[in-house]
């Protein structure tokens, strides 16, 4: 079936706790008219950011309208997990005006734009942007950046190891990607530190692609809604990492979840949560948690030093009051030791 007009989608990529979801959340509640429809990926068997989303009570975006991927990076399992779903949204009476998806964090966006080139699917959408959120704190600490000293003193020491650095090759194809780049936390940074990020990041983007400072996700939905770029048309000549393998697979990482007891305060699951991230080799942590004597739950986020949590919702009636946490890191990092930390 081919439609007059085509279902524009929005693919909002960005590492780990770059920001990726207070920027929907932003475009949900100043967004009024249009019908929009998420699909959210997750690295992990836990869905903390579609529960997040879910909990806006937007009208232009209900729960039944936020799709969630848990099973692992949306550009590894398109035909098994994203072909399916963005055909369960176009096949609705009430189809959405515009689909948005959150990849994961360690998603490359490239594969899965490839997959709008797929007659069915290129028929009714169009990738109308992509949008690459940018930590600006953690780009200034250097997390994504090679050390070409320490390489070199490695190498005369082993020649066999490799060298490859995992973090910087998923910025350098989010970033290859890229139709907008936006640096978020930007009012974590000084003025020389913000000029500098964004001078690096622009070195990295593509020709046209200018980096835009945003605190809190704040910028106009229009903006980020409207680029109108077609990228399934010229996606092939977006250069990746990764061009010309047949599969990716990101057995650099890993993850798991957490069960925790609740507590009295959140300053205590804070505490836990910053000594995880202390560990070397952990990357990101974040959950739902429940706070005594409190009827709503505690969202806790925390990437490098830096731990954000805030009350989201009520509980609902009869739903299970749990405290989960989700923990991802490079491979091989000390699960047993982080686990202690957060349940003591």
């Amino acid at each position: 079936m081919v439609l007059e007009t085509k279902v524009p989608v929005t693919v909002i990529t960005g590492f780990l706790g770059a920001g990726k979801t207070s920027l929907i959340r932003h475009v949900l509640t100043n967004t009024s008219k249009k019908k929009l429809a998420l699909i959210i990926n997750e690295f992990g068997d836990l869905g903390i950011d579609g529960d997040i989303l879910k909990g806006c009570g937007n009208e232009t975006c209900s729960e039944e309208d936020v799709l969630e991927l848990t099973n692992g990076c949306i550009c590894c399992t398109v035909a098994d997990d994203f072909i399916p779903t963005i055909e369960k949204l176009l096949d609705r009476r009430d189809r959405p005006d515009q689909i948005i998806i959150e990849t994961s964090g360690l998603a490359l966006p490239k594969p899965l734009i490839k997959a709008f080139q797929w007659p069915e699917i290129r028929s009714q959408t169009t990738v109308d942007g992509v949008i690459t959120v940018v930590d600006g704190p953690a780009v200034n600490a250097g997390l994504f950046a090679e050390e070409p000293d320490l390489i070199r003193l490695q190498r005369e020491a082993d020649p066999s190891l490799d060298h490859e650095n995992p973090l910087e090759e998923v910025f350098s194809d989010q970033l290859a990607c890229a139709d907008m780049v936006i640096v978020s936390k930007a009012d974590l940074l000084d003025e020389k530190n913000l000029i500098e990020v964004l001078r690096h990041i622009n070195k990295k983007s593509r020709t046209p692609v200018e980096a835009i400072p945003v605190i809190n996700g704040n910028l106009d939905p229009q903006i980020i809604l409207g680029v109108g770029a077609a990228v399934e048309d010229e996606v092939d000549a977006r250069p990746s990492c990764h061009d010309g393998e047949e599969e990716h697979e990101h057995d650099d990482f890993d993850t798991f979840t957490v069960n925790i007891s609740s507590s009295d305060l959140p300053a205590d699951i804070v505490d836990r949560v910053k000594l995880a991230l202390a560990e070397e080799g952990v990357l990101r942590i974040k959950g739902i948690t429940e706070i005594n004597n409190k009827d709503a739950r505690l969202v806790v986020q925390g990437v490098g030093d830096r731990v954000d949590f805030y009350y989201d919702r009520p509980w609902h009636n009869g739903e299970r009051r749990r405290s989960q946490l989700v923990v991802i890191g490079l491979k091989d990092f000390d699960f047993t030791t982080v686990e202690t930390v957060l349940k003591n």
